[in-house]
């Protein structure tokens, strides 16, 4: 069940976490932690990996960068991953019947997982969440290291909004493909979204459909959105990340759409990806967010390193994210490339 890293020494494990705290501030030199993360109390420690599966990009890479970053500690981590929200109830409940050192998770349906972090809290185990937060309910009984996913919502709808006024549009009607909308980072993104588009009432969103993350379902509803609205019924799409935003352009092309530029179609994504930053320096995706995978998983890991130590990290952390476009997109090519 647990795939087992290889112990490296006391001062690599300390090492291990202030690079990762390093990497994951934008090179911001970190505090060092006050004792240092020992291999030897790191090895045979446990944790249950609840989160997104291999079969979602941003889960692929995720999942891959926390694993190898843990590796040299010792920390044995526990493959328990899915894009199924029933599966994912299902697997965190066997976690907590493992008993593991931690569970961390990334939750699919916020309410369906109330309760078995309930279950966790009173068998004694800690649970981190990681990119969403849980249910207000259960709230303060977990850690958390967070994407600030209303930002992400708002630096998309800066980026339709700038888009659509330097196009000189004075109306505009925009379709939405969502991520999962049983999730709360799907929800706080839809927060920020709309709270930007409130101060340009002159564009507005005209269909909103969950696409569940998945890039093949996001070409499909794109598909049917631009086919129903036809060239003149849409001016902008937003694809919550950017293996959702491109299955919009290409979509568009297909249906003889104009992608950019004066009148063509414009188009965010988010959760930048390697294609979003090719797509943005090819003039067809005019922006995204970063929210990379990379980035949370190494702030992840750093956290996990520290918790596991007993360094006493803050309860809640949360990721600094950018807005992206052509304008500063060489700034951010490394970071969102990885993936």
């Amino acid at each position: 069940m647990f795939r087992t890293g290889s112990p490296g020494t006391a001062l690599a494990a300390g090492t291990l976490a202030l690079t990762l705290l390093t990497t994951a501030c934008g090179g911001q030199a970190a505090a060092p932690p006050s004792g240092g993360a020992s291999a030897t109390s790191l090895s045979g420690k446990t944790i249950a990996l609840v989160g997104y599966g291999n079969s979602n990009p941003w889960g692929a890479y995720f999942n891959k960068v926390f694993t190898e970053r843990l590796a040299p500690t010792g920390v044995r981590v526990g493959d328990m991953t899915t894009m199924d929200p029933g599966t994912q109830v299902q697997k965190f409940n066997q976690a907590v019947a493992q008993k593991p050192d931690l569970i961390v998770t990334l939750i699919l349906d916020t309410t369906a997982m109330a309760v078995p972090i309930k279950k966790a809290t009173a068998a004694g185990i800690p649970v981190l969440a990681v990119d969403g937060p849980p249910d207000p309910g259960v709230a303060d009984e977990v850690m958390s290291v967070l994407s600030d996913n209303e930002k992400l919502g708002e630096y998309a709808a800066q980026n339709i909004v700038e888009g659509l006024k330097a196009q000189g549009r004075d109306s505009g009607d925009i379709i939405v493909l969502t991520g999962t909308k049983s999730m709360l980072v799907t929800q706080h993104r839809m927060k920020g979204f709309a709270k930007v588009l409130a101060t340009a009432p002159q564009y507005k969103v005209v269909e909103e459909q969950d696409a569940n993350w998945d890039p093949q379902l996001s070409g499909t509803i794109a598909q049917q959105l631009l086919a129903k609205h036809g060239k003149d019924g849409v001016q902008a799409a937003y694809g919550m990340a950017d293996y959702m935003a491109l299955p919009i352009i290409q979509a568009a092309k297909q249906a003889g759409f104009a992608i950019g530029g004066k009148d063509g179609l414009i188009v965010t994504g988010g959760n930048c990806f390697k294609a979003g930053i090719d797509s943005i320096k090819a003039g067809e995706l005019y922006g995204t967010a970063t929210e990379d995978p990379g980035t949370i998983a190494e702030q992840t890991a750093a956290y996990v390193v520290r918790y596991l130590a007993g360094e006493n990290p803050p309860r809640s952390e949360t990721v600094r994210e950018e807005r992206v476009t052509a304008a500063n997109v060489s700034r951010f090519a490394e970071q969102c490339s990885h993936a």
